[in-house]
């Protein structure tokens, strides 16, 4: 456990950023596998956007990399252009 005043807060501080960027993330990754995972190519279509906007927003709070945020929504445009 931290012993000082200000290494307690950090811990604070520390915890709060984890829980926000796991829900990020796990947004992120919920709204590709909705895309991924959509029956018909229409379905698939319709969850893109929601799908791109989540990437958008995680690569913006630096969750994750913004190169890592291109990557995710070129393998996503590939594979939708696949279906």
């Amino acid at each position: 456990m931290p012993t000082s005043k200000q290494a307690r807060k950090r811990m604070r501080q520390n915890e709060r950023r984890r829980a926000a960027n796991k829900t990020a993330r796990t947004a992120m990754r919920s709204a590709i596998k909705k895309v991924l995972q959509a029956e018909t190519a229409e379905g698939a279509q319709k969850a893109v956007p929601e799908a791109m906007k989540r990437i958008d927003k995680a690569a913006k709070k630096s969750v994750i990399h913004a190169n890592a945020a291109a990557r995710y929504k070129n393998r996503l445009a590939r594979r939708i252009a696949a279906k």
